[in-house]
């Protein structure tokens, strides 16, 4: 007796026709100005680099330029409740702005696996990736793309489900919301978005 094969809600998705945002392509800080509050990452070729971190502005000592840096949960608390916050000082030639790169059609053409191999004389360009695509998504940031516009600064709260409606959509936070969280034990407002409309930053 055969069973009846349920229809894969993945198989036909119309996330593929929407157009990917624009990747994140780090850029040496150093001949970089108006730092402050802007994504960083750090680190040293050969070594490794770590992520979502935020800058203030440069300081110069002796012959030397730094950069603050904090950890974004920091960032955000200092913000918004006007508190201060320990930045180390990390040697300007060590940071990397997260730029946004150019919105391209065809980077990873559909089916093919993205290529994983990079140098490490610089923090690799990080190209978007259709949020259904992944394994984990909780936790992750995210871009909403409606109509060609990027709506960014976005935390999933969930991995994909299926609505009351039928649809495939994840929960999703503002990053202020999502690391206020944190700090705070409040329950972050989140909204409901359908996951086709979502990437991996």
């Amino acid at each position: 007796m055969s069973r009846e094969r349920r229809p894969d809600p993945f198989a036909e998705r119309p996330d593929r026709e929407v157009r990917p945002p624009k990747s994140v392509k780090p850029t040496p800080a150093l001949a970089q100005d108006d730092l402050r509050g802007r994504r960083v990452i750090v680190g040293a070729p050969g070594l490794g680099w770590r992520h979502d971190l935020r800058a203030d502005e440069k300081v110069v000592q002796g012959s030397r330029t730094y950069v603050p840096v904090i950890p974004e949960q920091d960032w955000y608390r200092a913000e918004l409740e006007q508190v201060e916050v320990f930045a180390p000082l990390v040697p300007v030639e060590r940071v990397w702005i997260e730029k946004l790169g150019v919105a391209r059609e065809g980077d990873l053409p559909s089916g093919d696996a993205p290529q994983r191999l990079v140098s490490l004389d610089a923090p690799p360009e990080q190209h978007p990736a259709q949020a259904l695509d992944a394994v984990r998504i909780t936790g992750r940031r995210l871009v909403q793309v409606i109509d060609g516009v990027e709506r960014r600064d976005l935390r999933a709260v969930t991995e994909a489900y299926t609505s009351a409606e039928g649809e495939i959509c994840i929960r999703v936070a503002t990053e202020l919301e999502w690391y206020r969280w944190v700090w705070s034990g409040q329950h972050p407002k989140t909204l409901e978005l359908p996951a086709h409309l979502l990437w991996l930053e």
